[in-house]
């Protein structure tokens, strides 16, 4: 949960740091500006405040890990509800429209989170984990969408170290399978979920694996 806190933190203040120009860059979701990004991490802010008060009576039937699943296609943006994103990016028509909501929404969701009791059983997509699961497999959510916010911002901060480590623990408990030592965990987390294509001398050191990318989770 700690680690919940820290990178959804940095993550809002990569966010509140962006220029208005910044919002019109793509970002590393595909078929998504900044902006409709940020809109999404407002979307996303929302789901935890809504799991986080849905408590459940049954035993849990997922952890951080099973809580993702696998697909085979990566996202192209043309999803219905990743186009509605953008629709609902665009109607925020100022920036500043766009950070305030996440400043108030994100708040109140790393509030909530602090605050639940870590055993609470929760429900969301129609599965069952403890409290301290579900903002676990946040990690994951948090870090990776850090890397898509600075994906084309040069010299802007990446996530922080301890959620990078974190998150590529999970991506390879995801995947069972084990990223080469000599990945760093950022690029462990951008080749491995095909934000950035493997370079022929990744490749080599990749070996089979390499056939096996990107893994899509979601």
């Amino acid at each position: 949960m700690d680690l919940y806190s820290l990178t959804w933190s940095a993550l809002r203040t990569a966010v509140a740091e962006l220029t208005d120009e910044d919002f019109a860059r793509p970002s590393g979701c595909a078929g998504w500006l900044v902006r409709d990004l940020v809109c999404h991490l407002i979307i996303d802010a929302q789901d935890v405040l809504i799991t986080l008060v849905t408590p459940a009576v049954t035993k849990p039937t997922r952890t951080a890990v099973t809580y993702w699943e696998v697909s085979e296609t990566p996202p192209t943006g043309d999803d219905p509800l990743d186009a509605l994103t953008v629709r609902l990016a665009a109607a925020y028509e100022e920036p500043g429209l766009l950070k305030f909501h996440l400043d108030d929404v994100g708040s109140a969701a790393g509030r909530a989170a602090a605050l639940v009791d870590p055993l609470l059983h929760v429900s969301t997509r129609n599965e069952v984990l403890t409290a301290d699961d579900y903002l676990s497999a946040y990690v994951l959510e948090w870090t990776l969408h850090h890397l898509d916010l600075i994906a084309y911002l040069p010299g802007a901060a990446d996530p922080p170290a301890a959620g990078l480590a974190r998150s590529r623990e999970m991506l390879q408990e995801i995947a069972g399978k084990s990223f080469p030592a000599s990945f760093s965990d950022k690029d462990t987390l951008l080749v491995g979920t095909g934000r950035r294509a493997p370079t022929e001398a990744d490749a080599a050191v990749l070996g089979r694996l390499a056939a096996e990318l990107p893994i899509v989770v979601g």
